[in-house]
């Protein structure tokens, strides 16, 4: 099991810390060596070896905390929240060496994380939990682009969520009435459902195209105004305002320098999105 807090030893050198478990099961002094040798060459701390923890930065104690798990060559490796210690750019880069690390020795490993992105980023598989029960099971595409209900949809990652009601329900094509739009949502393809029936529509940011000027066609578009702008560098997410008093999100990418200079606040624009685009809900 690798801890939260890298739990590393901290009068034993770098070397000794990999070496305890190893040293616990009784294992001869040169085949502990050439162990210990093989880890720190895994982790890349080859030079750091006679180090202590305390002259080591976070990144580093997380790998030594990695070698120490990996040197028993567990079939089953645990972690609990890894990365939680490091800066969000840190976090980031160790999470991809993680993933090179346990795809590398074919460990099967199950990781314990709050953070969504991080679980998208080194997950093969994910289970979303809710108060004890798991919600959802799938690759990290299927959950965010197909959530099995409105907790998922809510969990990873953002979403425009709004409730209404199934209007019509035909085999090639489902319509959704609800109070935020004044046309009925139009999905471009059959549910498992029945008219009437109480839905929510889920649709991610970066689905919702916006614009100043209207968009062609009669469904799937909404008129309102842009009340915040979050600006992410990348990208920017605005906050559009409804006459119906609902928002919605739009993600724009930033392709170009001062692109989004066209829309900014309070401006009337016009959102809209494909027709499957979005997710009915059932649950």
């Amino acid at each position: 099991m690798m801890f939260q807090s890298y739990a590393l030893f901290p009068h034993m050198t770098v070397e000794q810390n990999i070496a305890f478990g190893l040293k616990q099961d009784g294992m001869a002094k040169d085949a502990i060596a050439r162990r210990v040798g093989e880890m720190l060459e895994l982790v890349q701390l080859q030079k750091l070896g006679k180090r202590k923890p305390h002259q080591l930065s976070g990144g580093q104690q997380q790998r030594v905390a990695l070698a120490r798990s990996l040197a028993k060559s567990p079939k089953l490796l645990l972690l609990d929240e890894p990365m939680g210690a490091l800066d969000k750019k840190l976090r980031s880069k160790m999470q991809l060496e993680l993933v090179n690390i346990i795809e590398q020795l074919g460990v099967t490993c199950v990781m314990v994380t709050h953070d969504q992105e991080e679980a998208m980023t080194m997950a093969t598989r994910i289970a979303v939990m809710d108060q004890g029960w798991i919600q959802q099971i799938g690759k990290p595409d299927d959950i965010y682009e197909q959530p099995a209900n409105r907790f998922v949809a809510g969990f990873i990652g953002s979403v425009n969520s709004f409730e209404g009601v199934i209007d019509e329900d035909l085999p090639e094509y489902v319509t959704v009435r609800t109070a935020d739009f004044p046309a009925p949502i139009y999905v471009g393809h059959g549910i498992t459902g029945y008219e009437g029936q109480p839905v929510a529509f889920a649709l991610r940011p970066e689905k919702v195209h916006i614009a100043k000027e209207e968009p062609e066609g009669d469904t799937n578009k909404a008129f309102g105004v842009v009340e915040d702008i979050a600006y992410f560098g990348s990208h920017s997410v605005y906050h559009v305002r409804l006459p119906s008093g609902a928002k919605i999100l739009s993600n724009f990418a930033n392709m170009k320098r001062w692109d989004s200079d066209g829309i900014t606040w309070n401006d009337e624009v016009w959102v809209s999105w494909d027709d499957n685009d979005g997710v009915v809900l059932t649950s």
